[in-house]
């Protein structure tokens, strides 16, 4: 088998879940030959974690400034971005322009204007982009898909979904760069791209018409004020003020957040441990959100970012009937622990209710690996020898798009306070 050569740009937290892949169960159908970051350090912390850890050659390294230099010289069939949000359309874009195909984090990327232009640029050469969905792949999910394409509830008119984020993972989001908007879209771009997808996914359907409201409710320092605290820091490692704080992160007590973040501060300034009540927070932690489909069905979406649980509940209504589906996450700090660990399922109840019968709860396989079973099936569909897949979970990048327009939308909503049609903002 000729293997395919690849290249990857951006190597915080989620870029390990790609090379460690290549490194370990792919290296038969994959070769990974350089990285690319904005900090060195953390480049040879990925090299140190190639080698030492999977025993796998250490890979050239070039600075982001580089990364034209870095496909002349590799040749790379693919890259793969995984980059801060904001930054994914430059590096998709110059990647297509120089003949490679792309395989991108979500969000593809966080704004109409991006979006536009990786589909110029995709249409100019003729090139592919993947977005890693890695949620269509768990079973459950998967099998939500199956029991409506089945007809068992006729067809479907409206989706009740309530999204959860813990005072762990929810947290998380508030301490690192995704606090500022324009790196991350906020939560309705960054997390919920993984949401408004699945609906996509499991009706068949297109987004057309959004509307939402969301706030900062909960994190940030006036919040925190509003509810009497007095104390406050800029960031948790070494500081005797974050001491009896339950939402500080020490870097320096995580042996992985210390090399890959702590020890790189150096070169870019970049503090991953800051206060979730700090100042310059841009994004929501409370929001509610209403979408009209191609299909006339009807989503009403809620997410919080700082719940006592994790996970998720899902009502699909249909002309024959209702399905139910019921998820509690194991919570996680990104790149603080076992990645098998991320989104992993503790508890899962999918239930039928007939127009007329008896509810029955649908039984599925367990899956393992992070994300609820997903992620394995997803890394062999990248890297390894995929079956036919009848679901078509394989993401484009018109799937990035109708995702992503989703949460890009209703940011637009809750700035201006009135519906957004998507046709009025690209076509997809």
């Amino acid at each position: 088998m000729d293997k395919k050569r690849y290249v990857q740009v951006g190597i915080g937290g989620r870029a390990q879940f790609f090379y460690e892949a290549i490194a370990k169960e792919y290296r038969d159908s994959a070769e990974l030959t350089a990285v690319c970051d904005v900090n060195q350090t953390r480049m040879d912390y990925a090299n140190k974690l190639l080698s030492e850890t999977h025993g796998y050659p250490q890979v050239n390294t070039y600075l982001a400034e580089q990364f034209d230099t870095m496909i002349e010289t590799e040749k790379p069939d693919i890259v793969i971005v995984t980059s801060v949000d904001r930054t994914h359309h430059k590096y998709i874009i110059r990647a297509l322009e120089l003949g490679c195909d792309v395989i991108t984090e979500k969000p593809m990327t966080v704004d109409v204007e991006k979006c536009k232009e990786i589909y110029d640029a995709v249409e100019r050469t003729g090139r592919k982009v993947r977005v890693t969905f890695n949620y269509r792949y768990a079973p459950h999910h998967t099998k939500a898909r199956e029991l409506i394409a089945s007809g068992v509830i006729g067809e479907v008119h409206s989706i009740h979904f309530e999204w959860l984020l813990n005072t762990e993972h929810g947290a998380d989001y508030f301490r690192r760069w995704h606090r500022d908007k324009r790196n991350s879209g906020g939560l309705l771009v960054h997390k919920s791209t993984h949401h408004f997808d699945l609906v996509n996914f499991w009706i068949g359907a297109e987004p057309e018409t959004v509307f939402a409201f969301g706030d900062l409710r909960f994190y940030g320092r006036e919040n925190a004020e509003n509810r009497g605290v007095t104390s406050f820091y800029q960031r948790a490692t070494g500081n005797p003020a974050a001491k009896d704080d339950p939402f500080a992160l020490r870097l320096d007590e995580n042996p992985v957040l210390k090399e890959m973040y702590l020890d790189a501060e150096a070169e870019d300034g970049y503090q991953r441990d800051q206060s979730v009540f700090g100042d310059g927070i841009s994004i929501e932690d409370t929001m509610g959100v209403m979408v009209r489909y191609s299909n006339k069905a009807i989503l009403t979406y809620s997410l919080n970012a700082y719940m006592p649980w994790e996970g998720y509940r899902i009502a699909f209504n249909g002309s024959k009937g209702r399905i139910e589906m019921s998820i509690v996450e194991k919570s996680y700090v990104n790149a603080g622990g076992d990645r098998a660990l991320e989104g992993a399922v503790e508890g899962k109840h999918i239930v039928v209710h007939p127009m007329f019968g008896a509810p029955y709860e649908v039984q599925v396989d367990e899956g393992a690996g992070g994300h609820g079973g997903g992620d394995p099936v997803l890394l062999n569909d990248l890297f390894g020898t995929p079956d036919e897949d009848i679901y078509h979970r394989a993401a484009d990048h018109r799937d990035g798009a109708r995702s992503i327009m989703t949460g890009i939308a209703a940011n637009q909503a809750i700035r201006t306070g009135l519906p957004v049609r998507i046709k009025d903002l690209i076509t997809i």
